[in-house]
């Protein structure tokens, strides 16, 4: 697999991204999260919160075929998925990389992020990179009608800035 950078989501994309995204949050959550926030993960919802994203949306992939996506806010790496071909190829890796850096550069020394406790593939890819599980917490997801309360493990990073 070629050696895609991350790199600034175009709107045109967003469909394409929108799938990657529902594709794997519903193959990483099914059964493990209430079905009242699985009903409301459908395509359409992935592919409007695709637009309040802006800069902190990255892909990667093949010209307007991405692979991956990463949203990062404030101290929190928000969402990384990618898509079933990519995995194993080190897109995953350098999409995360790709947001630690941006993390740091907006002046975050922690960062953290959330993931079901059953998705033991994403625990086990966040501690490879050096993230340490801080325990289960009560985490408040974007949804429909405001925030949607979910028992989640919470992971944190220490950042440095490099040189």
């Amino acid at each position: 697999m070629t050696d895609w950078p991350a790199r600034l989501a175009e709107v045109a994309e967003f469909p394409a991204i929108a799938k990657v995204w529902h594709d794997a949050w519903h193959e990483a959550h099914a059964g493990h999260v209430p079905a009242a926030l699985t009903r409301q993960r459908t395509f359409e919802s992935f592919l409007d919160r695709l637009h309040g994203f802006g800069d902190r949306l990255r892909v990667a992939g093949p010209g307007s075929a991405p692979l991956g996506m990463c949203v990062i806010r404030e101290d929190e790496m928000q969402q990384l998925f990618v898509s079933p071909a990519a995995r194993g190829s080190g897109l995953a890796a350098r999409l995360l990389c790709d947001a630690e850096v941006r993390l740091t550069e907006g002046g975050v020394t922690e960062a953290w992020l959330d993931v079901v406790a059953q998705n033991v593939r994403a625990r086990q890819f966040y501690a490879r990179h050096g993230w340490r599980d801080r325990g289960i917490e009560t985490v408040t997801l974007d949804a429909e009608g405001g925030g949607f309360d979910l028992r989640a493990v919470v992971m944190v990073k220490r950042l440095r800035r490099v040189g």
